[in-house]
């Protein structure tokens, strides 16, 4: 989801929008076979090849990306106020009411739509480190470097609970909505608290990156896109392969501290391809031409929250009891034609919203809720 500050369309730089955009394709792999019941129902080999790409791109890497992006929508937002002259008390005050109603947009997503929410998460972390995105590089650096260790130790343990016994959502889906909206609310605040640890690292990159512009002007730094692309793809690919064969199930850990390894390297290195796939889109915008697809992916990206909840929608009606109940009927590998399907979807309506020009309900109430009817509408006129 986007956090930058209002501009017209045609202002906005189009690498990051195209990032936003395509890392909503990496989130719906993620999630959607979360809602099914029986992982190993259907096509065996379709199946493990499902497994073996959600594990090796998605998982743990999707995050990644959308966390990495939401710094550099945080050090957007700061750029772009500063070029209209607000002081520092007035944009860490603005990005502290953004904060608070992204906690109450993902508590309300959380409750009424699915219980797989970072949108609470960015608004508990920002809400916290709002001072940091004026902070010397080098503070930036080295709080993404101190939680670095917890945050991937974190994931780890999450990852070696679920190589003994995976656990999906279907499991706790609620045969009524009325008890589905009650489900989730007493372990959410401590789990969002949890989860804020694992934001810190992208962010503190992602603001930095910001401040050099490295997306919105990737032409003037292609040397360093090109070489972030190969480095850090190349080494989430080496250490998120092990754990990708293992979910496919190529093979099995010989040992407790062989599946610790395996989850370390995976999610470690997580950081690294999620930020990787960023720069990779970085290179592609300084080649693309805004032709018909580009620029509705674009449209996409510039729509990120509303398509974020748009994803946790389809996902209820599809899947939980008191809807369609698809959740025992659809394979492992069905729900990635599904998520294809709702990204594609996604896309359509987006590019429908630009022709018309409405920028998106989410984006729409946020920036409103946040700067104020009055302000919002001479901040951004189009929204």
């Amino acid at each position: 989801m986007t956090l930058t500050a209002s501009t017209g369309v045609t202002a906005r730089a189009l690498a990051p929008d195209l990032a936003r955009g395509f890392m909503l394709l990496l989130i719906a792999l993620s999630h959607a076979p979360a809602f099914v019941g029986d992982w190993d129902a259907g096509p065996a080999v379709l199946n493990a090849m499902a497994k073996f790409v959600k594990s090796l791109f998605a998982d743990n890497q999707a995050r990644d990306m959308f966390v990495f992006l939401f710094g550099y929508g945080l050090g957007q937002l700061a750029h772009s106020q500063q070029a209209r002259g607000s002081d520092w008390i007035s944009i860490r005050s603005l990005m502290r009411r953004r904060a608070l109603w992204l906690i109450v947009i993902g508590f309300v997503n959380t409750a009424v739509l699915v219980p797989i929410d970072i949108i609470a998460v960015y608004g508990l972390t920002l809400l916290m480190l709002a001072p940091l995105v004026r902070a010397r590089d080098a503070v930036l650096w080295r709080t993404g470097l101190l939680a670095l260790v917890p945050a991937t130790l974190l994931l780890a343990w999450q990852s070696v609970v679920a190589q003994a016994k995976p656990v999906t959502m279907a499991e706790f889906m609620e045969p009524t909505f009325g008890a589905h909206l009650v489900a989730s609310l007493p372990s959410w605040p401590v789990e969002t608290a949890i989860s804020t640890l694992t934001v810190v690292p992208g962010m503190m990159l992602g603001i930095w990156a910001a401040r050099r512009r490295v997306l919105d002007e990737p032409e003037r730094h292609l040397p360093l896109l090109r070489r972030v692309t190969a480095v850090l793809i190349g080494v989430a690919v080496a250490g998120r392969l092990p754990a990708a064969l293992l979910a496919a199930g190529v093979w099995a850990p010989s040992s407790t501290p062989v599946s610790w390894a395996v989850a370390v390297a995976h999610d470690l290195t997580g950081y690294a391809g999620g930020i990787g796939m960023a720069a990779a889109v970085g290179l592609v915008a300084v080649k693309v031409r805004r032709g018909r697809f580009t620029t509705a992916l674009a449209a996409l990206g510039q729509r990120s929250l509303t398509f974020y909840l748009f994803q946790a929608v389809i996902w209820v009606v599809l899947f939980y009891p008191f809807t369609l109940s698809l959740h025992d009927d659809v394979s492992f590998a069905g729900t990635f034609a599904i998520a294809i399907g709702v990204w594609l979807l996604s896309i359509a309506l987006a590019e429908w919203m630009r022709a018309v020009g409405y920028r998106g309900p989410a984006e729409v109430l946020l920036r409103r809720m946040s700067y104020g009817r009055r302000r919002q509408a001479e901040v951004s006129p189009k929204s």
